[in-house]
């Protein structure tokens, strides 16, 4: 079976195990674990279970006897739900050079190059790591730095990148804000106090800044793109009923802030709107619950990692506005950086793809990372 053929088996193999993040993922795990032990790896799960009672697995291993590896090769086994109406999402199909799939793109190709990699090259300090619910909040690799286990001198994080060595990229954070006013009749307006008008007040404003502090010039990074920190309200819900003055309004403000500044500067943002509101709305009642302040990561360009899959991809190291696991790895010691191969723009939808020679193309490059890194 020649190399290309053996990656889209593996592949197969990995698409066809459903680890939507509400499942379980052990079924994968139980997958990846004897195929790693059967090469010499010393295989140790991190299981958990989640808030709705789904058991949960971190994958590590290890190559070798170390404290600390010298290169990590990390993906995420879990994926997006997919639309039931796409009945071939768990049945990897090949089209013009395409691999159809769900996690076919993100992150099962870059699971299967590192799986192909380490059975081609593997020496002492190699760590090898599968991760759990990076989709809804880099569970499995907050529980690393938890740990503090998954120390690593260099690490590469699979992510769709098209080839494409990615240094840094920004944080992601969630605050859900609850807006409070007092019900009354509809009729008699005077009687209560409107919680969707307060926070239409709320939003004014924290739109004003964003367009305008969070744009001012000396706040910017030209290495991304948008340079600014953005800041999105997806959601927002209130009231009870057309004729009753809504006595509560509740909205969730994302913001990804530039590597370079500090996670909270959205928050404490937040919480000057409601101290300026206040002058003008003494009984003004506003209650901030922040969900994640998670850092990005800024890998120098002269990072060792960062130059060698430069030189090896042909392609410039760039930025992204997205998140992945690197911030975590980056915590635990390790120059990170993120790489594989299929476009993130193909991925979180149905119809997901990775091109076959990418699949390669890859495969080749964490050889010679594992032969550069681990010699």
């Amino acid at each position: 079976m020649s190399m290309e053929q053996g990656l889209k088996e593996t592949l197969r193999q990995l698409v066809a195990v459903d680890t939507t993040s509400s499942r379980s993922n052990a079924p994968l795990v139980d997958l990846l674990e004897p195929r790693l032990s059967a090469l010499g790896f010393r295989c140790e799960r991190m299981a958990w279970v989640d808030a709705a009672g789904v058991p949960k697995v971190n994958l590590l291993a290890r190559y070798g006897s170390f404290e600390v590896a010298r290169l990590a090769l990390v993906g995420h086994t879990d994926c997006v739900p997919y639309d039931p109406a796409w009945t071939d999402a768990l049945n990897l199909t090949e089209r013009g050079g395409r691999l159809y799939g769900r996690g076919a793109c993100d992150t099962k190709a870059f699971i299967a190059c590192a799986l192909h990699a380490v059975e081609r090259v593997r020496r002492d300090g190699l760590l090898v790591m599968f991760t759990a619910d990076e989709e809804v909040g880099c569970v499995g690799a907050r529980k690393l730095v938890d740990a503090s286990t998954g120390k690593a001198r260099y690490a590469i994080v699979g992510e769709p990148t098209s080839l494409t060595p990615i240094r840094a990229h920004k944080g992601y954070c969630l605050a859900e804000v609850e807006v409070r006013g007092k019900e009354g009749h509809s009729a008699y307006p005077d009687t209560g106090a409107s919680a969707i008008f307060r926070a239409a007040r709320f939003l004014e404003q924290l739109e004003k800044r964003s367009l305008g502090e969070l744009r001012a010039v000396p706040l910017q990074d030209a290495a991304f793109d948008p340079p600014y920190t953005t800041v999105n309200v997806g959601l927002i819900n209130g009231g009870k009923a057309k004729n009753v003055i809504p006595g509560r309004c509740r909205f969730i403000v994302e913001w990804r802030p530039l590597p370079t500044q500090d996670v909270d500067h959205v928050t404490r943002m937040l919480e000057d709107i409601v101290a300026e509101l206040r002058r003008s709305d003494t009984s003004l009642e506003v209650d901030i619950q922040v969900h994640r302040e998670d850092r990005g990561v800024d890998t120098s360009p002269a990072s060792e990692v960062v130059k060698f899959l430069a030189a090896q991809s042909g392609n410039a190291p760039s930025t992204v506005a997205f998140g992945t696991e690197a911030p975590h790895l980056t915590a635990l010691g390790a120059e990170t950086v993120v790489f594989g191969p299929g476009d993130i723009k193909n991925a979180h939808q149905t119809g997901e793809f990775v091109p076959a020679d990418e699949l390669v193309r890859c495969e080749a490059i964490l050889e010679k990372a594992l032969e550069h890194f681990l010699s």
